[in-house]
């Protein structure tokens, strides 16, 4: 990574899928964003298998990392969309099944809000999916209050897939 004076961002992004063979796509996903310029992996959660929300399908695989990136926000949801289209994502309507998704939940501090960004990710607290995970590797990131109004969500870690993810952190 530089280290031409541009600080790094630490930066969470949550991952998931629910089309084709989900859990190499993760992986491949992740790999895709620690190559990118001036980025790192730092960590990545187990995954965990969950249904899906405000749609239908089938069950998703979803992750939460952590990276460090010296790109700028809208530059960094550009690159995941790049790797999103890569993994034939395709946008037919609202929550449709998904290839992949990368969503930027934190940015470092900041508060983003443009047409096509927002950080903090509007939804996180509405998400199981996203709030397991995040619970797993940044546990002061989430209250068990907030854990607790997605009880309802099904979502499970899946140890069979434990160690998918390995290796692939800096």
């Amino acid at each position: 990574m530089p280290t031409s004076g541009t600080a790094a961002a630490t930066v969470w992004i949550g991952l998931g899928a629910n089309l084709g063979q989900c859990a190499p796509a993760l992986r491949r996903a992740l790999q895709a964003v620690h190559a990118l310029p001036g980025t790192r992996v730092l960590r990545a959660s187990s995954l965990y298998r969950s249904a899906p929300v405000d749609s239908s399908g089938p069950d998703y695989l979803n992750a939460v990392a952590e990276i460090a990136t010296v790109l700028a926000p809208q530059a960094l949801l550009q690159a995941l969309q790049t790797i999103e289209w890569a993994a034939g994502r395709e946008r037919p309507y609202r929550n449709a099944p998904r290839t992949l998704d990368l969503d930027i939940l934190f940015f470092g501090d900041e508060q983003i809000a443009t047409a096509t960004l927002m950080v903090p990710h509007p939804r996180i607290y509405e998400r199981a999916f996203v709030l397991c995970p995040l619970a797993e590797l940044a546990p002061e990131r989430v209250t068990p209050e907030q854990l607790q109004a997605v009880q309802h969500q099904r979502v499970e870690r899946t140890p069979t897939l434990d160690g998918l993810l390995d290796g692939l952190v800096a």
